[in-house]
């Protein structure tokens, strides 16, 4: 996959078990977050240190001992403080098609009629004994995990409902979605046309707005600017092409939709405290 794509292409698991599981740390090369969505749901937990997350139109600043539950294409992504968390990325169709247990419940959650809640009790001690488990399962992957994984994922969905940690869908959800899918719209945008010239009411007009109140909506969403995102997106395509390519610096500059070399060093520097040059040594 293209670590920077939006839409998540990588292959969760196997086809005939599709769960993933990450542990990150700030060693680990993909403990940034970038904005991306998948169809397939995750949970993320908390270990240690801080996160700033945005999911959907909402920002969370969550800690140590949080539960996050995030449902299929949510759009998500942010910023780890000094952070340790896990992922787990699983195919939630994969593991109810063909339940005979509630079968009515069970498609209300497949068609998004029950929204389960984004932020889970992590002070729960039945919740973190799941949590443990679960997770426990799918990294040591010891013979017969693929049973335990799914038990413990019934087990989680069982207490969800019972609890009631969901909630039903309305129509302010409804609009939520519709801000949530305007973005989606820019952030394409912005990764389909970064290489050329983007001009604010090019991406005002991608998301069906005027351009002053885009800049608002676009802020709410994402906490920067349209073209701080703009940059932001670009120097992360240039630490990519540094990573993987042979090119010049000057080629990635102008790869990226710099034409100004000068230009391209500062604004590397802004968001990564140091130059291209410095960047490529730090990956040998």
């Amino acid at each position: 996959m293209k670590y920077f794509d939006y839409r998540e292409h990588r292959k969760q698991g196997t086809a005939e078990f599709p769960v993933a599981f990450y542990h990150l740390d700030p060693s680990h090369p993909r403990y940034q977050m970038p904005y991306h969505w998948h169809p397939e749901y995750e949970i993320i937990r908390i270990l240690q240190g801080n996160f700033h997350l945005i999911i959907g139109s909402q920002t969370c600043h969550v800690k140590e001992g949080d539960i996050l539950f995030l449902q299929d294409g949510v759009l998500h992504g942010g910023i780890p403080e000094q952070c340790i968390y896990e992922c787990l990325v699983f195919d939630m169709n994969f593991f109810l098609q063909g339940n005979r247990i509630r079968v009515k419940q069970t498609q209300r959650i497949l068609q998004h009629d029950i929204i389960i809640r984004q932020q889970l009790p992590g002070e729960s001690k039945p919740l973190q004994a799941i949590m443990d488990n679960l997770f426990l399962a799918v990294a040591e992957k010891k013979s017969g995990y693929e049973f335990l994984t799914q038990g413990y994922l019934y087990q989680l969905l069982g207490f969800i409902l019972r609890e009631h940690l969901y909630d039903e869908k309305t129509d302010t959800a409804h609009a939520s979605l519709q801000h949530v899918l305007q973005f989606k719209r820019v952030l394409s945008y912005i990764e389909e046309h970064y290489t050329e010239r983007i001009v604010l009411e090019d991406l005002a007009k991608t998301a069906g707005m005027n351009p002053k109140y885009f800049c608002r909506f676009f802020r709410e969403m994402s906490y920067r600017t349209p073209i701080d995102y703009v940059n932001y997106y670009r120097i992360e395509r240039a630490c990519e092409q540094l990573s993987t390519t042979n090119a010049s610096i000057i080629e990635i500059a102008l790869n990226c939709g710099f034409n100004d070399i000068s230009y391209f060093i500062k604004t590397f520097r802004k968001y990564k405290g140091l130059t291209p040059k410095q960047y490529l040594k730090t990956e040998y």
